[in-house]
């Protein structure tokens, strides 16, 4: 797109996604594709060998990634848990259901307890589970006749919000909690029995997905994975604590570990045993249950999707992995913390080792698997999200289009409250606490290091626009002033350029 074109548009705000129109086609495939989604936790975008990792060994993946396509601008469309796996399984953005951030996290009128309380901003309120009138595509699935799987972390409400009340025939572990209370039987998971003394979490939920495989082989299926790995509390296996302990003493070297950005120390570098020996057991655990597609001759009919719900931890809480040359990590909105890695096997459609550099979302997940299996869009649904078929396809894919971010609440890793947009190559930000606006060309810096606010005061005004339009077509909550915050901590004229917000016009959108 042209830039005068571009600026156009923007300005008009057409190339908003909107739940009132968004077209969604329905295409149908020549067989009835079967579909393994598996979904991590925490994983960082360069927590995997084919995404540059040298420091943690990740086989299975890899060998993934070479059988399909690996997108190098996936997105999380939220840098916490929760919201983000609402989007998958709706193909809507959290903003839209006020589902913004992970579910337990403190509300407004909790805030005198939690370490926010003196921030010039009261987070805004949130949904604390997935609506149960949002037909997830579980449940579409499930009215086609598909038989389907739920196994691992849901963290999407509690007792009557469970997977099972949402589209899932079976959930082996899936609950209000997101985190285990171990990856070492016995789990205390009142969705998932104990095992044998020392048997380990990952292995046991691909253990389980196995079993599905195999007694539904003859029939159409949905198995969703959803590991607790790379989640805290990291208990990484004696033998590969062992291996990369010694792989950690041989490259030990003089350079600084933390770099302070933000605020914050910040990891540099990927060297933690247990971190690592955690994601070597989860691809491991992917390698099972790929492996049993082939024994089970089931890898030609079956479409495979491993994606993460946000970016990896480096900010805090042990900082155990390093997202560079991306720039902070979990709970916040620079790329670190929603840019993740996707791979997916097509087989018969995607040509293997293929790469695509396009930005997608965790809203296209839902109408991409339905025309990947032949069966009607739910355009009113997964109104946020665009099929991605054409694209596996290698075909021309649709349109550009933004895409969007709001996260009004305070992270535990540091972040304050804000929104974001990506078109094309450019990426603005806009923080609600002093109405900053950032703005970056993410192809030329990946590191979001240079902000080009007063070099390109056009592209803000037109990005800052489309965020704007954007919030109010969704009817997007915004954080409210905190009466404990001492006044003059809340800028009475914090407004960097006339392309940003005023305070009122935040709190009161």
């Amino acid at each position: 797109m042209k830039r005068r074109d571009f600026l156009k548009a923007a300005a008009l705000g057409s190339l908003l996604t909107s739940c009132a129109g968004h077209e969604v086609v329905s295409h149908h495939g020549e067989s009835r594709q079967n579909m393994v989604f598996i979904l991590a936790d925490d994983l960082g975008w360069k927590d995997l060998g084919c995404y540059g990792s040298t420091f943690y060994d990740t086989p299975n993946l890899d060998k993934l990634a070479q059988q399909g396509m690996l997108f190098t601008d996936a997105y999380a469309t939220c840098p916490v848990c929760s919201p983000s796996r609402v989007s998958i399984m709706t193909g809507k953005y959290p903003a839209r259901l006020a589902t913004t951030d992970w579910f337990g996290a403190p509300q407004p009128d909790t805030v005198e307890q939690h370490h926010t309380r003196d921030k010039p901003l009261l987070p805004a309120p949130y949904n604390e589970h997935m609506p149960l009138s949002e037909v997830t595509w579980a449940e579409a699935f499930k009215e086609a006749g598909y038989r389907s799987f739920f196994a691992g972390k849901w963290h999407l409400g509690g007792k009557g919000f469970y997977p099972e009340k949402q589209g899932f025939d079976i959930n082996k572990g899936g609950y209000e909690k997101g985190s285990p209370n171990s990856y070492y039987s016995p789990y205390n998971n009142p969705k998932l029995s104990d095992g044998s003394e020392g048997e380990h979490l990952p292995r046991r939920l691909a253990e389980e997905s196995i079993a599905f495989l195999e007694k539904n082989q003859n029939k159409p299926f949905v198995l969703f994975l959803s590991f607790y790995s790379v989640h805290n509390p990291l208990q990484g296996r004696p033998d590969l604590l062992e291996k990369y302990e010694a792989r950690a003493r041989e490259e030990e070297t003089d350079e600084p570990l933390y770099k302070e950005l933000d605020g914050r120390q910040v990891r540099q570098r990927q060297n933690d045993p247990a971190y690592a020996a955690t994601v070597e057991a989860m691809d491991e655990a992917v390698g099972m249950v790929l492996g049993a597609l082939d024994r089970l001759a089931l890898a030609d009919t079956t479409s495979v999707f491993f994606t993460s719900d946000n970016g990896g931890l480096s900010t805090s809480e042990g900082t155990p992995t390093s997202n560079v040359p991306l720039r902070a990590g979990k709970g916040w909105l620079y790329e670190g913390g929603i840019r993740v890695p996707l791979l997916v096997r097509w087989p018969g459609h995607t040509e293997p080792g293929t790469v695509c550099c396009r930005p997608v979302t965790g809203t296209d997940f839902y109408p991409t698997m339905l025309e990947m299996a032949g069966l009607p869009a739910r355009p009113q649904q997964h109104c946020d999200g665009v099929s991605l078929v054409r694209t596996l396809e290698g075909k021309n894919g649709p349109e550009e289009r933004p895409l969007f971010w709001h996260y009004p609440h305070y992270g535990n890793q540091g972040a304050s409250p804000g929104g974001a947009v990506r078109l094309g190559a450019y990426k603005l930000l806009e923080f609600f606490e002093d109405n900053r606006v950032e703005l970056y060309n993410l192809l030329e810096d990946p590191g979001e290091t240079e902000n080009l606010l007063g070099e390109m005061p056009n592209y803000a005004d037109a990005y800052l626009k489309l965020l704007h339009d954007w919030q109010k077509e969704c009817g997007a909550r915004f954080p409210t002033p905190n009466p404990r915050a001492a006044a003059s901590s809340i800028p009475k004229d914090a407004t960097p350029s006339k392309a940003a917000h005023s305070p009122k016009s935040i709190y009161h959108k």
